[in-house]
């Protein structure tokens, strides 16, 4: 390979099945969420028939959450995680909303206002990649549907890694490949066709719902993941399948 592809590689990369700029990729990711901020919970429910919370919920009893604890919840968009942690962490813990996004931070700080959160969480808008946070801060991180967005996927773990308390574990939920082929081509044409016509209906934009259907299938697959993590310095890593593999649950730990 000469220097010119290396360089052409390096500059670039996937926005769904586009190759964009490196330094185009947050602020179209950006773009896409300040679209769908507004009827993001609403979809949720629509595009997965409400299996969303049941994932989630399986995160959060994987997730060792105690109270006292410090938790980090990246990409945590409305607060779904965070309003959950912030029951188990109690008055002495302390649970950071974190997105990238301040639309979706903006709706999930006033959707966990309105249920009554407060004194034991913050929020703050940060990039996974370059985490605001001092060393060895945090006992438990989750990012629930967001490392996929992450335009360098091995910095953000290695960012994520670096703010976990030594013993403290990542949680990584993430749409990923099923097991099944039969299930597989039913998940391409419900992604490919239905999504989009459900975003256009409810949220009145089909585009950024074929992004999310793209960027779904760009994203590592279980092994691989589980490899970038280990790469990326966390040991015991394991994951779960979920819904067969639609979605899966990753989980490592700080040595």
């Amino acid at each position: 390979m000469n220097d010119d592809s290396k360089t052409n590689q390096q500059s670039t990369t996937h926005f769904g099945f586009q190759q964009v700029a490196v330094e185009d990729k947050a602020d179209k990711v950006a773009d896409v969420f300040h679209s769908v901020a507004a009827k993001y919970d609403i979809m949720n429910d629509l595009m997965s028939a409400g299996i969303h919370r049941l994932w989630k919920r399986f995160t959060i009893e994987i997730s060792g959450v105690r109270a006292g604890h410090k938790v980090l919840d990246i990409a945590g968009g409305t607060g779904d995680l965070s309003y959950k942690f912030s029951q188990l962490v109690g008055k002495d813990g302390l649970v950071v909303l974190s997105d990238i996004n301040d639309s979706m931070l903006k709706v999930g700080r006033d959707r966990l206002t309105d249920r009554g959160v407060a004194g034991n969480l913050v929020v703050a808008q940060a990039d996974a990649q370059y985490l605001p946070f001092p060393d060895n801060t945090f006992d438990c991180i989750t990012i629930a549907f967001g490392l996929r967005n992450v335009t360098d996927k091995d910095l953000a773990l290695r960012s994520m890694l670096r703010v976990l308390k030594p013993g403290g574990r990542l949680l990584v939920l993430e749409f990923s490949k099923p097991r099944s082929s039969l299930l597989n081509k039913v998940y391409d044409t419900y992604s490919f066709k239905v999504l989009p016509m459900m975003g256009k209906l409810v949220a009145n934009d089909s585009e950024s719902y074929s992004y999310l259907a793209e960027s779904i299938r760009m994203h590592p697959d279980q092994d691989t993941l589980k490899s970038m993590m280990q790469n990326a310095g966390f040991s015991n890593v394991s994951y779960h399948d979920m819904t067969g593999g639609i979605v899966a649950l990753h989980k490592g730990i700080k040595p």
